[in-house]
């Protein structure tokens, strides 16, 4: 093989590496899903169907998982003040780990009127991995508590998972499964995590490539320096 030809495929061997580093980067789909909620509430049973999103960023050694109502569910036969609303929710863990996550977040910021959907703030929570694998997030029960009373609401359509997550257990373990719990009132609301992983490794791509550089930059020398002589 002439000199030019193995400077050309020293140079594309380092740019096919550093796009194989790219494409192992950690995958993540995140999805709204409509779920169909039957409440159980002081008044009677209601129902409501309302798009779900959740999220998840990288956060320490866990993520950061947020989830979102897009539409109002239940409502209530009086107005409700400033703060007198306190959601929560639970996620479902599938795929390669199982178990529940709870997520809560702040009270209501507004009046809620009598008699209209109530809109649920962005909850949040803390998911450790204690699998590695991918992870699905489904929406689970919501509680809804409000004026010294309590409202359920229950999935009752078997959604599909919202979000899913390949994730890294500390150690790379495959422990057990459970229920983890976090909370983050106000929180803005995350990326999806493993974006940050895909630059990270986007950056070592770029390091591979500045290798292969070198490296041509220093066969052209050694190759003057041989003419030379």
């Amino acid at each position: 093989m002439s000199y030019r030809n193995r400077t050309a495929a020293l140079a594309s061997a380092a740019a096919l590496a550093g796009s194989a580093v790219l494409m192992a980067a950690p995958a993540a789909h995140a999805e709204v899903v409509d779920v169909k909620y039957q409440c159980k509430t002081p008044i009677g049973d209601k129902s409501a169907v309302s798009p779900i999103d959740i999220k998840g960023v990288k956060s320490g050694s866990g993520y950061k998982i947020t989830m979102s109502w897009q539409k109002g569910v239940s409502s209530s036969p009086v107005d409700l003040g400033k703060g007198a609303m306190a959601p929560s929710a639970v996620i479902k863990l599938g795929g390669a780990d199982s178990g529940t996550l709870n997520v809560s977040g702040p009270a209501n910021q507004a009046v809620v009127p009598a008699n209209t959907p109530i809109k649920i703030s962005d909850l949040s929570g803390t998911y450790t991995p204690k699998k590695s694998g991918k992870v699905t997030f489904t929406a689970g029960v919501l509680t809804i508590k409000a004026l010294g009373t309590t409202t359920t609401c229950t999935p009752t359509n078997s959604p599909g998972p919202s979000l899913t997550l390949d994730v890294t257990a500390a150690g790379g373990g495959s422990g057990g499964s459970g229920t983890q719990s976090g909370t983050d009132s106000g929180a803005e609301l995350p990326q999806t995590g493993p974006e940050d992983s895909a630059i990270a490794l986007g950056t070592l791509g770029g390091t591979v490539l500045l290798a292969g550089a070198a490296g041509t930059l220093w066969l052209t020398r050694r190759h003057q320096a041989a003419t030379r002589r």
